[in-house]
Order: structure tokens, then sequence, then C-alpha cells
């Protein structure tokens, strides 16, 4: 059934890194079926990760009023053909070609809520999170017009993935320096989720951490880390440093051992293990555990500019990370 279908589809990707800065993205990328059954995701970390507040779609001139008066939940005609064309790109890998059948179905169908969707999700793909936050945002007004018309008519489907395209946006927008805007988004998909989704709750969990929500961001991480706790995923270090955060070092330094377990080369991971040590009184093994970390990726935690526009670490863990550099002699090098 449509419940089952969606939790075999929300697998989190092993193919994900580390240490990328925007590790934490989780999109559910809607690939639209044509058939009786509603429209789901699939969860990808390909590629991540606008720019500006909510676009408004604007409302359609004359033409497209005459030639698709209704919202389209399912593709039709020559929309139906290109969209599964770009569905089958897509699966490939092939981007670039999907994101071209994508702006062609938007053309055809402009009132299509997942042309512009799936569009966004290869636009998040190249990094162009400014358009692909238009686009989700294209789609979701969409999709309130059909939730708000009369009652379902015969043949004529409802959108039902406001959730998905909420949490699709949620995250690009708190990939992309929007943390409030964010913020809202993720509140509002855990709501139409009606029940708790570990992709959800980590993603809200960083929202909550990057507005300094930092106790209601570790109750989410915990719920999220529960959900998941026979597979180490890089949000669990997110938690470990709110837990730092919080004072709670003795459990943020058991989750973040997991962590180091199964990610032991990542210079994050090994900088804050090395800052966990040093705050455990273990000096010596803190400077050797940092000093791990190659030279050029070391020095970054010199520059505070990365610690709080890249990484964004909590307060404490930059203060400590910064004081743990000047130990082994990182900012003398850094002005150097």
């Amino acid at each position: 059934d449509n419940q089952a279908r969606a939790s075999r589809m929300q697998r989190i990707s092993e193919s994900c890194r580390i240490s990328f800065p925007h590790w934490w993205l989780a999109l559910l990328f809607i690939l639209s079926s044509t058939s009786a059954l509603a429209p789901r995701g699939t969860v990808s970390r390909r590629g991540i990760l606008g720019g500006i507040s909510l676009v408004t779609l604007a409302p359609p001139s004359r033409a497209e009023e005459d030639l698709s008066p209704v919202v389209e939940v399912v593709a039709t005609g020559d929309a139906k053909k290109l969209f599964n064309e770009g569905r089958a790109l897509e699966s490939q890998g092939n981007m670039a070609a999907a994101q071209r059948i994508y702006s062609k179905v938007t053309k055809i169908s402009p009132r299509f809520i997942y042309g512009w969707s799936n569009l966004a999700n290869t636009q998040v793909a190249f990094g162009d999170l400014s358009n692909a936050e238009d686009n989700y945002s294209k789609a979701i007004e969409l999709c309130k017009e059909s939730m708000a018309g009369n009652e379902e008519q015969f043949g004529v489907r409802r959108c039902s993935d406001m959730y998905v395209l909420r949490l699709n946006r949620g995250t690009v927008r708190l990939n992309n320096g929007m943390p409030q805007e964010a913020l809202t988004d993720l509140q509002q998909a855990s709501i139409l989720r009606e029940r708790p989704d570990a992709i959800i709750l980590q993603n809200l969990a960083r929202a909550k951490e990057l507005n300094g929500l930092y106790s209601l961001a570790d109750k989410d991480y915990n719920l999220a880390i529960s959900m998941t706790a026979n597979e180490v995923s890089p949000f669990w270090l997110r938690s470990a440093l709110v837990k730092y955060q919080l004072g709670n070092r003795s459990e943020g330094f058991d989750i973040l051992k997991r962590v180091e377990n199964r990610f032991p080369e990542a210079p994050e991971v090994r900088s804050a293990y090395a800052v966990f040590l040093a705050a455990n009184g273990d000096q010596v093994g803190a400077q050797r555990k940092f000093l791990e970390i190659p030279d050029r990726q070391r020095f970054r935690y010199s520059d505070i500019q990365y610690l709080t526009k890249v990484i964004i670490w909590p307060s404490s863990m930059i203060d400590d990370v910064s004081k743990l550099a000047e130990a082994v002699g990182d900012n003398k090098r850094k002005i150097e």
C-alpha cells in the first residue's frame, strides 16, 4: 500500500561524505507517478544543497486558463511522455538531461505540480538553490490550490504530497542561509506527516539548532537517533555538538564515539573528537587527535568564517576548537 511504499523509499543513501559542509541535507525527491497511486518520493543525497522568500505563483495567463484551468496532479498528453522520460534520465543520474526535460514540462503544463518540483530537484543537484527554492514554492502554491478546491471529482486527483514539498523547500532554505524560513517549512512538514519521520526530524533539529533552540533541537535529534539506532548517520555528529553546547558532554561523547567508529578519517569528526578529549582533561590526546587531520584541512579550524558560516558549529565548540588550534600553533601558521 502507499504507506509501505513510502516507508521503503525513505532509505538514507550511504554515499554521502561527512566532510561535506552540507551533509545533513536529506531531500525527498518526488518522482511522480501517473498511475492511480499517489506520487511518492525517494531519498537522495546526491549533489546538495535559495535564496529568497516564498515566491507566490503568478496567476496564469488567459491562454493558460483556457488550456489548463485545473491544477494537474497527474501529467497528461505530451507532458506525461516527457515527464516519464525525465524521471528515467534522473534515475540514471543524468541530471542535466533531466533538467532540460523538466523545464520543457513546465512550459507545456505550467499547472502540473510535479513538473516544478522535479525541476527543483535537478537544480538542487547542481547547487542552484535560489531557483530550486523558487520552483518548490511554485509547486507548493499549486498544491495548496489543489487542496483548497471543491470536493474531489471523479478522475481529478488532489495533491497529497505537501509534506514532501515543504520538507524539500525547508532543507534547501536550511542550506541557503534562511534558517527561520526553513524552520517554518520543516515544522509544517512534521505536522502534515502526522507521525515521527527520521528524515524530517533530523532536518527540523538542524533548523532549531541554527535558530539557537538547542534544547528543542536536542530532543528532535534524540528521537531521530532512536529511529536510526542501528545505522550511524552523519547527523549524529550534530547531535553530539548540540549536547556539548548544552553541557551534556558525557552523552555527547558517547554518540561521537560511534560516529568516529563509522567515519574515523573525516576531518570534522576528528576535530570534534579532539575538542571532547580536551574538555575531558586529556590535552595531550586532544592535540594528537587534532594533528591527525591533514594540515590544509586542519588550518580551516583557525578560520572563524569557516566555523561560523560553513560548518556552523555551536559557539562553545567554536571557542574550544579555536583554543585547540592555538595550542598546536595553527593560528600562527595561518598568519604566516
